[in-house]
């Protein structure tokens, strides 16, 4: 995994205007399928954890539980953020290319 590659693509994505964060806005993506990948702070409390790896699961949208939540805020030019979900194709493949083979759940610090 490249992490700072990866953190500099959901910028890139966030000024594309193809970024929807917070808790509800990512749920209401997720339920819509608009949202293509799901990126979760590894900081998440284990309530938040599990229930977007439920939903997600559930709507089969691809989640990645990586970074901390400064750092999620930090790629997008925001405060803290614990969820971020990507709403365009092309740019949750380029961003799943970089973290490899933790998409799907796996866990990156």
């Amino acid at each position: 995994m490249n992490k700072s590659k990866t953190l500099s693509y959901l910028g890139l994505a966030m000024r594309a205007g193809k970024i929807v964060t917070g808790d509800e806005a990512v749920l209401k993506a997720v339920r819509s399928s608009e949202a293509k990948l799901v990126v979760l702070a590894g900081d998440a409390s284990d309530n938040t954890q599990k229930k977007f790896r439920d939903k997600c699961g559930t709507y089969d949208i691809p989640l990645v539980i990586a970074f901390h939540r400064d750092e999620l805020g930090a790629s997008i030019g925001k405060d803290q953020r614990v969820v971020l979900a990507v709403t365009d194709k092309g740019f949750a493949e380029m961003i799943s290319r970089t973290l490899g083979d933790t998409v799907g759940g796996g866990v990156i610090d």
